[in-house]
């Protein structure tokens, strides 16, 4: 999938415009929205043509385009060991060669086959809708002093989940399956997705920084509402650590080191770390349970349960 988006062609004018989207495309992301949508399709055909390789690869120019911009907005430096596009070019710059990365999403996803169009547009619009609202409430949640788990899981479930629902749905269709089925790996879609998510909120804390491609503690010295922090928020208040825990929120930047390391230790001390763990596999069961209710074949679950557990047993 990779050589696949570095073989489409973003050396035009104006180079100030499409030389960031092939930075961008280029820094070695993981491409698992097209894997999973080709990895759908392929449940139910083997006919993998242009007209379902390119809207496949429209999901990880649409994904790449959000991280443009979450960048900006998280006043992000580094992406994968590498400058960001608003660090390496500017804000300006980063904003508008992420609106066209939007586009050309569209572009790339009217591809396919024409009977499937319609269907293919409304699913993808209605996702990238669903995106936009998770990032706002990522954005309100900062400025909440606490959130609800079912708040936060909501939170991430339209941010990161539903992109990767989109992108097993939308394999699903192109490939002429049931409703049924479509609805069954939209399902897998989005509690893979969370568990996706969990996991990368883990690694910020826990990860190695080298394999991980950004430095550990982000969400931490960035008082970021991740699942570890929502989950250590709850048991520090109804414990006796709520003042430590309240302590640590507040140390200014010049402290990130000491609110990283102390943050770090209380996680661990209140079973955070652990709890985390469980969650990533409770979502991951989930995720194969939707694909039992929807009728797939052992075979068919068995291919997809490998692509999940690759996400949840990962370094990146």
């Amino acid at each position: 999938m990779r050589k696949g988006l570095m073989s489409l062609d973003f050396n035009r004018e104006p180079q100030g415009l499409y030389e960031p989207v092939g930075y961008i495309l280029g820094l070695g992301g993981k491409c698992l929205r097209p894997k999973l949508c080709l990895s759908a399709f392929s449940l139910f055909s083997d006919d993998i043509t242009d007209e379902i390789v390119y809207p496949a690869l429209a999901l990880e120019i649409f994904h790449e385009f959000t991280l443009i911009h979450d960048d900006i907005m998280d006043r992000s430096d580094t992406r994968r060991n590498q400058p960001t596009v608003h660090v390496k070019w500017d804000d300006n710059t980063a904003i508008l060669s992420g609106d066209a990365m939007s586009i050309l999403a569209y572009r790339y996803l009217a591809l396919c086959p024409a009977e499937k169009l319609r269907d293919a547009v409304k699913l993808f619009t209605d996702t990238a809708l669903e995106v936009c609202e998770g990032q706002q409430k990522d954005m309100d949640f900062e400025e909440q002093p606490f959130v609800t788990m079912d708040e936060y899981l909501g939170m991430i479930g339209q941010k990161t989940g539903v992109l990767l629902a989109c992108s097993a749905a939308l394999g699903a269709l192109l490939a002429g399956a049931s409703e049924e089925q479509i609805k069954a790996l939209w399902d897998f879609g989005y509690n893979t997705g969370l568990a996706f998510q969990i996991t990368d909120d883990y690694l910020d804390t826990f990860g190695d920084p080298v394999t991980f491609g950004k430095p550990i503690g982000g969400d931490i010295a960035n008082n970021k509402k991740s699942w570890l922090q929502v989950e250590a928020f709850h048991r520090a208040k109804a414990s006796e650590r709520f003042p430590e825990f309240s302590r640590l929120l507040a140390l200014s930047e010049d402290k990130r080191a000491e609110k990283i390391a102390g943050m770090t230790r209380m996680y661990e001390e209140l079973g955070v770390k652990e709890a985390a763990s469980e969650a990533i596999l409770e979502c991951h069961a989930k995720a194969i349970e939707a694909l039992e209710k929807g009728g797939l074949d052992a075979a068919q679950r068995d291919y997809m349960k490998e692509f999940a557990e690759k996400l949840i047993h990962r370094e990146r």
